[in-house]
């Protein structure tokens, strides 16, 4: 049987415990741990059986896998104190897992000689325990250098994922796409409670009456797609219904009839994607959803609402007013004399 190899974590919040404590469950051997908080250090260290350090490099040093697992900002400054302070060599992996940035961030170890890639897993992480039993199983996101890859590949087989190559330049579209997926799913199941709200539901019994439609809508995009899992309104053509609901909404916050709004202009998209609606009725639902842009946004203004803003309505010699009290800024920009914005 092929020997798994060493690995040290810097930075033991809840990706980088839950993913030591699998590979040690998997064979991998640990040897150091580092984190900006010692005695978080020493607790993952203790678990994994292992050195604290109070140092990255000193904890990177021994290791043939490194897991940089701080939050975003701190994974560059950080590859850059492991390789100033000599904790990388020729051959070494240094892994990330962030999504948002590529594996580029941490340049100063490839310098050294190490190799970097970025290892992101596709999965919400609330604590230590769920990341645990979230993390096997999972898809990730590989990118970095060719050299890296196999050894990153064979980290997802251990944990029972799949795995997809993406390019560096590619990071900020698939974030992108992941945050839409997890963050902005949270958004809409608020916006959908939120509404249940103000017919005087509790949170909790919003939720509840919620989840089997949710959980049935997952399964059906599961078993048929997103597009031929389309139901409703949108997908009927049915626009008196619509305008019921835009109606509706006009006395909840304005948040909540855009979102509605926007919503819905993609929905429309899908059903002429799936063929449930021809291109007339598309424009018809459009205009529409549309409706509360034409009303409300003569251009690209800022559209919170005065009391948001921290000014009073008349603080501001250069604002618009919008419908339903919003102030807009409008920013004018002057020319140099040279030509050209401003920097």
């Amino acid at each position: 049987m092929k020997r798994k190899p060493s690995f040290a974590v810097i930075g033991a919040g809840k990706v980088g415990s839950a993913l030591g404590l699998l590979l040690k469950e998997r064979g991998y051997r640990p040897v150091g741990v580092a984190s900006r908080s010692m005695s978080s250090a020493q607790k993952l260290a203790e678990q994994l059986e292992t050195r604290a350090f109070h140092q990255p490099a000193a904890a990177a040093r021994a290791a043939e896998l490194v897991f940089i697992t701080t939050t975003d900002r701190e994974i560059g400054p950080t590859a850059s104190l492991i390789a100033r302070q000599g904790g990388c060599y020729s051959g070494q992996i240094v892994v990330h897992t962030s999504g948002a940035l590529a594996s580029n961030i941490m340049e100063p170890v490839r310098q050294q000689g190490a190799w970097a890639v970025s290892v992101h897993p596709l999965q919400s992480f609330a604590n230590v325990a769920g990341a645990r039993e979230n993390l096997p199983g999972s898809c990730f996101a590989l990118e970095g250098d060719e050299q890296a890859l196999p050894a990153a590949q064979e980290l997802v087989k251990d944990l029972q994922g799949q795995y997809f190559v993406i390019k560096a330049e590619d990071k900020p579209l698939y974030h992108a796409a992941a945050v839409v997926a997890s963050n902005y799913l949270v958004s809409l199941i608020h916006l959908s409670s939120s509404i249940y709200q103000e017919l005087g539901l509790s949170e909790k019994q919003s939720l509840d009456a919620l989840f089997p439609l949710i959980q049935g809508t997952l399964n059906n995009i599961a078993r048929v797609g997103t597009t031929a899992a389309l139901t409703g309104p949108v997908a009927r053509g049915d626009g008196a219904t619509l305008l019921r609901h835009m109606q509706a909404l006009k006395g909840m916050d304005w948040r909540t009839q855009q979102a509605y709004s926007r919503l819905g202009l993609y929905t429309v998209k899908v059903a002429m994607e799936n063929g449930s609606i021809t291109a007339n009725e598309g424009a018809a639902l459009s205009n529409i959803f549309m409706e509360v842009d034409q009303i409300e946004q003569k251009g690209n203004h800022c559209r919170l609402p005065a009391n948001e803003t921290g000014r009073t309505a008349d603080s501001h010699v250069n604002r618009l007013r919008l419908s339903h009290g919003h102030i807009g800024r409008c920013f004018r920009y002057r020319r140099h004399p040279g030509g050209g914005l401003p920097r």
